[in-house]
């Protein structure tokens, strides 16, 4: 099947349902894809934005838990002219005549929206998270379906052993068709058998001794029927339930992608990997001019940053910098730094507004962004907070997970979450 023939037969559905509870609290007040993500963009802007790079342009988003933000940001993302099929589109979960549950898995979500998904003209469905950083070419992935002859194809990504144990680990044979799935084995017997085969991993380019096992990415394409015989019961996950029972009824077969991947799963993740874009060759690139990241277009002035000294670090539009030291640090839109407040290997998200300029100072009340003479390290600030003059937060000496007033911390991380306020001289 030709390219063009091919895209516009597929389906994207992208998973944005979930609760993201190893996120909080920045899933606190928002769905985990709507989180922001390298001072601009939201973790959803990535599959949606693989999927446009890829010739796919009808894409579905599942929405659920804490959704108005991420419904938001994609009506004012992703708009398309009248003259074309193209759309990005969410669907929430809803009560209907067939049922009133809310989505209880992956599975349980596209089996709920099928009668939309079954109305287009559509031969394959690609199924993506919501809540992942890579960049994919998904034609390489449909072709690489279509030229095994496979019902389902897998997307999985090479791992180590530490690392195995956090996955589901899918087993194949030389020619890449699974034939077994463990989830997130830690018997060393079993992670033996499980290795990926050395000639396989001689095809990957890799070392036949190399201790690497290939992990499920959430990423999935079934053909049209197979997608209705697979849901036609009442499974609710397709990682837990429906991709190892299918593995005995359909030919299944992996696409194992080496570039780039790394699942937001947890705060100390989500931190690494924004701090990470700050590197002089970051391992994601939002630099890409062939296959950019699309997000919404802001109206804001360009950042304006005098007295500052600056080493490793990306400052958003917007911002407002004054005789400060930011050393590796990613400074969302709309950031407010004061003088002689420091911001060392943290995440600034910014603020969803300027402060009006008829604004009064209330006791207690900081004004919007940070203050004077600060020291802010180790920590993530959620948008619109209020940190007051010569407050210091350091993650440094602190307990690996904690509840505080007006913060949190999570993999040893400090997180002060959206909306907060933090009095001057306050010291966490």
């Amino acid at each position: 099947m030709d390219p063009k023939s091919l895209q516009n037969t597929t389906l994207a559905i992208v998973m944005g349902g979930g609760a993201g509870t190893r996120l909080f609290p920045l899933t606190q007040k928002r769905a985990k894809p709507a989180v922001p993500l390298g001072g601009k963009y939201r973790l959803v802007d990535i599959p949606i934005s693989n999927c446009l790079n890829s010739g796919l342009r009808q894409v579905y988003v599942l929405t659920q838990f804490n959704s108005e933000s991420l419904h938001r940001h994609i009506a004012a993302s992703f708009k398309f002219d009248s003259f074309t099929r193209s759309f990005v589109e969410i669907l929430a979960a809803q009560q209907t005549p067939e049922g009133s549950r809310w989505y209880q898995g992956t599975a349980d979500a596209v089996r709920q929206n099928l009668h939309y998904f079954l109305d287009g003209p559509f031969e394959h469905y690609v199924i993506l998270s919501g809540d992942q950083l890579y960049r994919m070419d998904y034609g390489d992935l449909l072709q690489a379906h279509l030229q095994s002859g496979a019902d389902i194809t897998l997307g999985t990504t090479p791992v180590d052993r530490q690392a195995a144990s956090g996955f589901g680990i899918l087993q194949s044979d030389a020619k890449r068709r699974i034939f077994r799935f463990e989830e997130k084995p830690k018997d060393p017997k079993l992670l033996a058998e499980l290795r990926i085969p050395p000639d396989l991993l001689k095809e990957l380019g890799q070392p036949a001794d190399a201790e690497l096992y290939q992990g499920s990415m959430g990423i999935y394409v079934f053909n049209r029927q197979v997608l209705i015989d697979a849901l036609a019961n009442d499974y609710d996950d397709f990682g837990k339930h429906i991709i190892p029972t299918s593995l005995q009824q359909y030919k299944v077969f992996a696409y194992i992608f080496q570039g780039y991947w790394e699942d937001i799963g947890t705060v100390r993740a989500f931190f690494e990997a924004n701090l990470a874009l700050t590197d002089p060759v970051p391992t994601f690139n939002f630099f890409d001019q062939i296959n950019p990241i699309y997000t919404q277009q802001r109206l804001l002035p360009a950042s304006k940053v005098s007295g500052t000294q600056v080493q490793r670090a990306i400052i958003t539009d917007g911002c407002v910098i004054s005789d400060a030291h930011v050393d590796r640090a990613v400074i969302g839109i709309r950031s407010v730094i004061q003088s002689g407040t420091t911001i060392r290997n943290s995440i600034l998200m910014g603020a969803d507004y300027y402060q009006a300029e008829t604004w009064e100072a209330k006791p207690g009340i900081p004004p919007l962004g940070i203050g004077r003479n600060c020291r802010i390290e180790g920590t993530i600030i959620d948008k619109n907070a209020c940190i007051g003059d010569g407050v210091v937060i350091t993650s440094e000496g602190k307990s690996e997970n904690a509840d505080g007033e007006n913060y949190y911390i999570r993999d040893g991380v400090v997180v002060v979450p959206k909306g907060a306020v933090i009095p001057a001289g306050t010291s966490i």
